[in-house]
């Protein structure tokens, strides 16, 4: 028996925190002491749901949804039953911007497994992710211009909804709702009969106006736009429902928070200083700042803008500059060299790739090389891709490239929310987070040189973690 117990206490409810991300599912069970939520479990699994695209071919991203939940399953699998048992709320988040199509009353279906009664998607689209290319400058210019302050990005909700209105409208008709993945996840958790967003998500798809909460409905009208695919809104950090069924355990009728940006619940996480910034670089790369309260974003976007206004929590904004390239760059080039490699009639593992680079970046303390690394193009200036210059013999080393690669991921971040802007912000510390830090001690010594603020890694950003935060603030 605990202490709590002892005392005639109830022992602490357990809070879960899920992250459907870009590449794995993370769970994090948080449980209270009396110096706050602290995390008891978590699990991690690797989805390996990207696809083909049948429609979009080589420029569509999707992931198939069931490869997705089936990695959900397991990770709730992996945790210890006795504490899911004793689970109230749920927190979910989840990648921004994509979108997934499911006919409401065959959404899922529940079945038993070992640890109780798991859901599995029936009538579910692919999910479009925040990475498909389908929708090209072009074809964006020539849709309504929205009423927001987010400028329409290919891989947002609404651009791919028009995208399929065009090409290939027959694809719309099988369906009558829609939302993020993790919108998906708490309907079917709840048995929602129309999907829950929260303004955060809701932002994310575009045509979306955050001061007054609502999408454009009438611009999205006049254009034929399938507006009943559009889910409801509703404040982040609000109980969309409970759950229907005891999932995995967890006792029927735990309470579901409406479904959050990964991105905000990354932030949440960690920030707790108004004069910290925090730079994440994982998959993409942000660099984020709060801002004052009261702050409203400006009513039209600028398009040219590298900084953009993401909606946080109790009304704040998050003022961000998002890069498209971060540790993807690097992954692009392990795999570029691994290919070099192969075509050579080598064989090397990417992983081994990795560490050899990482190791020769750091034998070079320098690298007159300029690399601008914009392989995936920016949002604010989709043309502009990656170049070198600067290439003398002396730099052409395994160690040099890797350096000025590091350098110019950091650079390209910074060019976008300056330091000097940094400092009228009010910005002191950096924390520093994500899974391309972590692993790239180059990466940090850049990061370090190129900020003039002290830097703290080990802040550990996690957006599972941040979702049952936000659930245990709110409980």
């Amino acid at each position: 028996m605990s202490g709590s117990e002892a005392a005639g206490r109830p022992a602490p409810a357990c809070v879960l925190g899920i992250d459907l991300g870009t590449t794995s599912v993370k769970a994090a069970l948080l449980v209270g002491t009396e110096q706050g939520p602290v995390v008891a479990e978590s699990c991690s699994r690797e989805t390996q749901a990207h696809t083909s695209s049948l429609e979009a071919g080589p420029q569509g991203m999707e992931q198939n949804v069931r490869r997705i939940i089936r990695a959900l399953n397991e990770c709730l699998a992996a945790l210890p039953q006795q504490q899911l048992q004793k689970v109230s709320h749920i927190g979910v988040s989840g990648q921004m911007h994509g979108i997934v199509f499911w006919k409401k009353d065959r959404g899922c279906k529940w079945t038993e497994c070992g640890t109780g009664t798991a859901f599995e998607p029936e009538e579910v689209s692919h999910l479009i992710t925040w990475e498909d290319r389908r929708c090209s400058p072009t074809f964006l210019s020539s849709l309504p211009l929205p009423q927001s302050h987010i400028s329409l990005a290919t891989g947002f909700g609404c651009a791919t909804v028009y995208w399929y209105l065009q090409k290939s409208p027959d694809f719309l008709k099988s369906y009558d709702a829609a939302g993020t993945i993790h919108d998906y996840v708490v309907a079917m958790l709840c048995d929602l009969k129309k999907p829950l967003m929260s303004v955060q998500n809701a932002a994310s798809w575009g045509y979306f106006n955050s001061r007054n909460k609502s999408w454009n409905t009438d611009i999205l009208k006049k254009s034929s736009f399938p507006v009943h695919l559009l889910p409801e809104v509703g404040d982040p950090g609000s109980i969309a429902g409970r759950t229907i069924c005891a999932w995995h355990g967890i006792p029927k009728g735990a309470k579901v928070g409406i479904a959050l940006g990964d991105f905000q619940c990354s932030v949440y996480s960690c920030l707790t200083e108004k004069t910290d910034a925090v730079l994440n670089i994982s998959t993409s790369a942000q660099l984020t700042v709060s801002m004052p309260p009261g702050f409203q974003p400006p009513e039209t976007p600028d398009p040219s803008s590298a900084v953009g206004y993401f909606p946080y929590f109790n009304g704040d904004y998050l003022a961000v500059a998002a890069s498209l390239n971060g540790g993807n760059v690097l992954a692009t080039f392990v795999n570029m060299v691994a290919q070099w490699t192969e075509e050579l009639g080598l064989q090397v593992q990417e992983s081994a790739i990795y560490t050899k680079i990482i190791k020769a970046a750091l034998a070079q303390n320098d690298s007159k090389l300029s690399i601008h690394p914009a392989i995936f193009g920016e949002r604010h200036i989709p043309e502009q891709l990656a170049s070198v210059t600067n290439i003398s013999v002396s730099d052409l080393s395994l160690g040099h490239v890797t350096r000025a690669l590091c350098h110019g991921i950091v650079e390209n971040l910074c060019s976008m929310l300056p330091v000097r802007r940094l400092m009228e912000m009010g910005v002191r510390r950096i924390l520093g987070s994500g899974s391309a830090l972590a692993r790239n001690e180059a990466l940090r010594q850049e990061v370090e040189r190129i900020f003039p603020f002290p830097v703290v890694y080990g802040k550990d950003v996690d957006a599972a973690v941040g979702a049952a935060m936000v659930m245990f603030h709110r409980k």
